[in-house]
C-alpha cells in the first residue's frame, strides 16, 4: 500500500512539473527578429535559461508564478507563468536610449559598444521606422560629426571629420562589405543602397582602415540589412509629397524550420518639382535567405538590385539663388545608375572558442551620365561642348575571417584575408551643345568623336589581424594591423593625350595601417577610451589616368589620435558620450595649375583636422525623449599650393565650424501609438574657397514629424524645412563665380502603412 501511494505521489509530481515547463520564443517588437541570448529567469529564484539562435527557450518554473525576460538593449518584461504557457512569441521593446548597444562594425564581430575604443554611433531600427526618411541624409545627419550633403534626388556627398568635398575619404559598406571597389570611388555611392532593406546603420568616425582598408579615413558607414523575422510578416506603405514625390515600399519575411527569407524594396518617383528639370525614379530590390543548418552553422545569401535615373541639376549663381529663380541652366543632363550586388556567407562555430566565416561576393555597377559639370564654353556664345560617359566595373571577391577566444585575460584574436578583383571601364563621347542668349543650355548633338576609352584591372589583396584582451579588471586593450596591396593595370584604347588619358601602364600601391586603443570601465555606466589609428586613400582611377601628364602619385595617409568617454544616466534614462580628435593628412592629392595653364594632380597637400563631438540621449519624462548631437571642428591647410598661391594655415573651404542636430519627441501615454517630434539642424558658417576670401553663413532648419499607429495601420505626416527657408546645401567659389546648391523647400510628406504579423 505504501509503495502504491509513493507511485501516485510521483506521478502527480511529474504531471505538476510538466505543467510548469514553459516554452516560447523571444523577438524584437520593432523588427520581429529573434533575440538569441535573451534571458528568461524565474522570479526570486536562481533558475533561468538563455534563448538559442532562433530565440527559443524551454524552462522548468517549478512552483513559481512569474518569470522575467531580459535582453541587453531592451526593456525587461515580467509575465505570469500562465500567460507564458499560452504565448508563442514574446516581444521586447527596445530602449529609446541604450548606452551598451551590440555593434558589429568595430571588430567585424558582435561586441558591446563600451568594449570598442572608437567613436561609433548607431541609428536604430526604431529611429529608421519613426523618421520615415525619404533620403539617407535625414537619418545620418542625426549622428554627431556627420553632415551628409543633399544634392537632390538621393544624390549626395559626405563630410565626416572632413570638409564638404568629393574625395575618396569615406567607406560605405553593406553588411561589412564595401559597396564599391577600391580605386573607383563615387561620392554618390549611396544611391546604390536599398533604403527599404535597412535594419540599422552603424557609423565609425575617424580612420577604420585597420579592418576595412582604403578610403575608410573620415569614417566608415555600415548599412546592416534586415534578417528574416521569427513569425510571418508583410508590410506595404505609400507616401507622397506636395512637390510631386511618390514612393511605395514593401517587405515580406518569415522563417520555416531551418530556412528564413526576407524580400524588400521600394519604388520612388519625382516629377514636376519646384526645381526645373529635377525628375527622377528609383527601384530598389533586396532578397536575403538564411539557412540555420545547426546551432553552429549558418548560411546567408543576399542580393540587391538598383535601377536609378535622374535629371541632373547644377548649382545656381547668386542672382538666381537669392531671387529664388529655380529654373535650371541645364535641360538635358542626367545620371543613370544600374547596380547589382550578390553575396554568400557561411558562418561556422567550431566550438565555444573558435568561429570562422567565409564570404564570396559579386558586384556590378554602371553609371552613365551626361554631366552638367563637364559642359565647357566655346568662343561662340551660343555653343558649348560636353560629353556623355559611362563608368562601370564588375567585382569578384572573397573574405575569410577566423576568431579565436582565450580564457586567459578574456583575450580574443581575429584574423582575416580578402581578395577583390574588379575590371573597370570608362568611355566618354564628345557632344556639341546649344545655348541660348539667356545662358540656358537647350539641347545637344552626339558626335562620333571619342574622348576617353580605357580599361583598368583593379586587384586588391589584403590581410588583417586584431588582438584584444583585458590586462587588468575593467580595462580592454585592442591592437589591430592590416596590410593592403592594390594593383592597377591600365590599358588605354586610344592614343594618349590630355583628353584621352595617360599611356597604358601598371601601378601598384601598398599600405600598412595600425590601430591601438583601450577602454576603461569606471563603473556605474561610465567609461573612457583612447585610440591611435591610421587611414589611407590610394589615388582614384581619375586621379592617375586623367590627362597625359600624370606623375606617379602616392596614397594619401592620415594619422588620427582621439580620446573620449561615456556616461549613462540612472535607470536606463539615457546617456552622453563625447570624443576629441586630432588627425593629420599627408600626401593629399591636389590639382595644381602648371606654367602652361594646364592642371596636374600632385601629392602636395597636408591638412590638420581637430574637433570635439558629442551625443546626448535622455528620457526627460516617460513620454518625453530628447536627443542632441554635434561637432565643433577646425580643418586647416598645413600645406597647400595650387601652382600660383600658397594657402598654408588657411581654413579649409567647405568646413563648417559647428554642426549640430537636436530633437525632442513626445509619445503621450494617454494616446498610445501617437508620436510628435521636432528637429533642429544647424550648419555653421564656412569659407567657400581655399583663399578664405568669401564665406557662406550656414543655415538653420526646423523639421516636424507626427505619426499614429493603431493595430496594423500607421499614418504619418512630416514637414521638412518648416519655415520654407532659402538655403544652400553647398556653396563654392571658383574663378567662374559663386555657385549655390539649393536645399529643398518646405516639403510635406504624407504616408500610410499596413503591417501584417502572423502567429506561429
Amino acid at each position: 500500500m505504501k509503495q502504491c501511494c509513493l507511485l501516485i505521489i510521483a506521478c502527480v509530481a511529474a504531471l505538476y512539473s510538466h505543467a510548469q515547463q514553459i516554452h516560447g520564443r523571444i523577438a524584437d517588437n520593432s523588427t520581429k527578429e529573434a533575440l538569441p541570448g535573451a534571458v528568461v529567469s524565474v522570479l526570486h529564484n536562481s533558475k533561468g535559461c538563455v534563448c538559442d539562435e532562433k530565440g527559443a527557450f524551454s524552462l522548468a518554473t517549478g512552483t513559481a508564478d512569474s518569470v522575467r525576460i531580459s535582453c541587453v538593449g531592451y526593456i525587461p518584461r515580467q509575465l505570469p507563468v500562465a500567460a507564458m504557457g499560452r504565448a508563442t512569441v514574446v516581444y521586447l521593446e527596445p530602449l529609446a536610449a541604450n548606452l551598451n548597444e551590440i555593434i558589429v562594425s568595430s571588430s567585424r564581430d558582435k561586441q558591446y559598444r563600451t568594449d570598442a575604443p572608437v567613436a561609433i554611433s548607431t541609428i536604430s531600427p526604431q529611429t529608421l521606422q519613426e523618421t520615415k526618411a525619404t533620403t539617407l541624409d535625414r537619418v545620418l545627419n542625426k549622428v554627431s560629426g556627420v553632415y551628409m550633403v543633399d544634392l537632390g534626388n538621393e544624390q549626395h556627398t559626405m563630410a565626416i571629420r572632413q570638409p564638404i568635398g568629393y574625395k575618396s575619404l569615406f567607406l560605405y559598406l553593406e553588411d561589412g562589405i564595401p559597396i564599391r571597389t577600391v580605386g573607383d570611388f563615387n561620392h554618390n555611392a549611396l544611391i546604390e543602397i536599398n533604403m527599404a532593406a535597412l535594419r540599422n546603420i552603424e557609423v565609425i568616425r575617424g580612420p577604420a582602415s585597420s579592418l576595412y582598408g582604403s578610403e575608410a579615413v573620415g569614417g566608415a558607414v555600415n548599412f546592416i540589412t534586415l534578417s528574416p523575422t521569427l513569425v510571418p510578416t508583410a508590410k506595404v506603405q505609400a507616401e507622397m509629397s506636395n512637390w510631386g514625390y511618390k514612393r511605395t515600399d514593401f517587405s515580406a519575411s518569415g522563417t520555416s524550420g531551418k530556412w528564413g527569407a526576407v524580400i524588400s524594396g521600394y519604388y520612388a518617383n519625382q516629377s514636376n518639382g519646384y526645381m526645373d528639370h529635377s525628375d527622377f525614379h528609383k527601384l530598389g530590390l533586396s532578397l536575403k535567405t538564411v539557412y540555420q543548418a545547426s546551432p553552429k552553422t549558418k548560411w546567408t545569401n543576399a542580393a540587391t538590385l538598383i535601377n536609378y535615373h535622374t535629371d541632373q541639376i547644377g548649382g545656381l549663381d547668386s542672382a538666381h539663388f537669392y531671387s529664388k529663380d529655380y529654373r535650371n541652366f541645364q535641360t538635358f543632363t542626367y545620371r543613370d545608375v544600374q547596380a547589382l550586388r550578390i553575396r554568400s556567407t557561411l558562418e561556422q562555430d567550431w566550438n565555444a572558442t573558435n568561429s570562422t566565416s567565409f564570404t564570396a561576393f559579386y558586384r556590378h555597377s554602371d553609371i552613365g551620365q551626361n554631366p552638367f559639370y563637364s559642359i565647357k564654353s566655346t568662343s561662340n556664345p551660343l555653343k558649348a561642348n560636353g560629353q556623355i560617359n559611362s563608368d562601370a566595373f564588375h567585382s569578384y571577391g572573397l573574405i575569410v575571417q577566423h576568431k579565436k577566444r582565450f580564457s586567459w585575460k578574456d583575450a580574443a584574436f581575429i584574423a582575416g584575408a580578402s581578395l577583390d578583383y574588379s575590371p573597370a571601364t570608362y568611355h566618354a563621347g564628345f557632344i556639341t551643345i546649344d545655348k541660348n542668349a539667356a545662358g540656358y543650355y537647350t539641347g545637344y548633338q552626339q558626335t562620333d568623336s571619342v574622348l576617353t576609352d580605357y580599361k583598368v584591372g583593379l586587384l586588391n589583396t589584403a590581410a588583417y589581424a586584431q588582438f584584444e584582451l583585458s590586462p587588468v579588471n575593467n580595462m580592454r586593450v585592442v591592437a589591430a594591423m592590416r596590410y593592403d596591396r592594390m594593383d592597377y593595370n591600365f590599358v588605354n584604347h586610344l592614343t594618349p593625350s590630355a583628353y584621352t588619358g595617360a599611356p597604358s601602364e601598371r601601378n601598384n600601391f601598398n599600405a600598412l595601417t595600425p590601430k591601438l586603443g583601450l577602454t576603461y570601465n569606471l563603473g556605474r555606466n561610465r567609461g573612457l577610451y583612447a585610440n591611435y589609428s591610421r587611414g589611407f586613400a590610394p589615388p582614384n582611377i581619375s586621379d592617375l589616368y586623367q590627362g597625359v601628364k600624370v606623375p606617379v602619385l602616392q596614397q594619401a595617409t592620415y594619422n588620427n589620435y582621439e580620446v573620449g568617454g561615456w556616461f549613462g544616466f540612472g535607470h536606463n534614462k539615457g546617456y552622453a558620450d563625447i570624443s576629441l580628435y586630432r588627425m593629420t593628412g599627408t600626401n593629399e592629392i591636389i590639382s595644381v595649375q602648371q606654367a602652361d595653364g594646364s592642371y596636374m594632380n600632385q601629392n602636395t597637400g597636408a591638412t590638420l583636422h581637430r574637433g570635439i563631438e558629442w551625443n546626448v540621449k535622455y528620457n526627460l519624462l516617460k513620454s518625453l525623449f530628447i536627443r542632441t548631437s554635434g561637432t565643433y571642428a577646425l580643418h586647416t591647410f598645413d600645406a597647400y599650393f595650387d601652382g600660383s598661391k600658397t594657402f598654408d594655415n588657411n581654413r579649409m573651404n567647405g568646413a563648417p565650424l559647428w554642426i549640430t542636430n537636436s530633437e525632442i519627441t513626445w509619445k503621450p501615454a494617454l494616446l498610445k501609438g501617437f508620436r510628435l517630434g521636432g528637429e533642429w539642424q544647424h550648419i555653421g558658417s564656412y569659407y567657400m574657397d581655399p583663399a578664405n576670401t568669401a564665406m557662406y553663413g550656414g543655415y538653420d532648419l526646423f523639421n516636424l514629424r507626427a505619426g499614429y499607429g493603431y493595430r496594423s495601420f500607421e499614418c504619418w505626416i512630416n514637414c521638412m524645412n518648416v519655415g520654407d527657408r532659402l538655403y544652400a546645401t553647398t556653396a563654392e567659389k571658383s574663378a567662374y563665380g559663386v555657385t549655390y546648391r539649393v536645399g529643398p523647400r518646405q516639403t510635406f510628406n504624407f504616408g500610410i502603412a499596413y503591417t501584417f504579423t502572423g502567429k506561429k
